[in-house]
Formats: structure tokens, C-alpha cells, sequence
């Protein structure tokens, strides 16, 4: 019951965002969520329903940090490129991720490459992620103090 929940809900999900309802496509679909969910292995995850609603305060407040982020940065990259002297300094960061699991620490990289100006091109085996930032001269406090509260969040998301 479980799996079948699930392969309706992803379908959902995909064919709003290929906006294509041809036969085809639904069947590519069905294959795309049925593989997914053999994947996810929905019978290990067991929700705590207690837990759910500080869960979703957290993930509010981490997609409200994300967008705060790209916006902030966006307005920074936009005076850089707008200032005729170009006043950047590039280079690359490295910032532990200090995550416990992988996929906070890729959600955490994701979050980092979408705000404009900085991109995670590496993470290594410690879970550093390798950053490279358009302007490095204000990012070593900055970048440690946002993966702090991106980390807490999503521990709070995921524990």
C-alpha cells in the first residue's frame, strides 16, 4: 500500500512538471516513479508523526533561509557585474559540511550553488565542500555561519 502511495504520488509529481499527458510519457513515468520507489525502500522509512510538525517548521525555515540567500546574493553578484571597476576576488573556499549524512550534506551543496556567485565544485571524502565564490574576501565568517544554520535545519528536517 505503501509502495503503491507513493508511485501515484511521484507520478503526480512528474507529469505536472513534464506537462505532457500523452501515453507515452505517463508510461516513461511510470517506469521513471516505480524505479524510485524500489530506491527510496519506502518499508525502512517508518515517519515519527510527532516529530512532523517540527519537521515542517524546520523545512519552512530553511526554504525561507534558501531564499534569502539567493536573493541576497543575487543583488550582490548584480553590484559587482554593475560596478565598472569589477571589484571581485575570486577564488575557492572550503567548507565542512559537518552533516551526518550524505544527503544533508548534497542538499546542503545545493543550496550553496543555487545562490548566484557560488558554486560547490567538489566535496571530498570528509564531506568538505569546495566552493568557489566570486568575491572570497568577506566568505570565511559568512560561509561558516550559514552552513551552521543550513546544517541545524536540516538535522532537523531529516533526525
Amino acid at each position: 500500500m505503501v509502495y503503491l502511495l507513493i508511485i501515484i504520488s511521484l507520478l503526480f509529481v512528474y507529469l505536472e512538471l513534464s506537462s505532457n499527458l500523452e501515453p507515452g510519457n505517463i508510461i516513461v513515468g511510470l517506469i521513471l516513479v516505480t524505479g524510485i520507489t524500489k530506491l527510496i525502500r519506502p518499508q525502512h522509512l517508518r515517519p515519527d508523526w510527532r516529530r512532523l510538525p517540527s519537521s515542517v517548521f524546520a523545512l519552512l525555515l530553511f526554504l525561507l533561509k534558501l531564499s534569502r540567500d539567493v536573493i541576497g546574493s543575487g543583488i550582490q553578484v548584480a553590484r559587482i557585474v554593475l560596478d565598472p571597476s569589477l571589484p571581485i576576488k575570486p577564488g575557492i573556499v572550503s567548507i565542512p559540511s559537518q552533516c551526518k549524512s550524505e544527503m544533508e550534506t548534497a542538499l546542503s551543496a545545493h543550496a550553496i550553488t543555487l545562490a548566484p556567485g557560488e558554486m560547490v565544485v567538489e566535496i571530498d571524502e570528509e564531506g568538505v565542500m569546495f566552493t568557489s565564490c566570486l568575491d572570497t574576501s568577506k566568505s570565511e565568517k559568512y560561509v561558516e555561519d550559514s552552513q551552521k544554520i543550513r546544517r541545524d535545519l536540516l538535522e532537523r528536517i531529516f533526525d
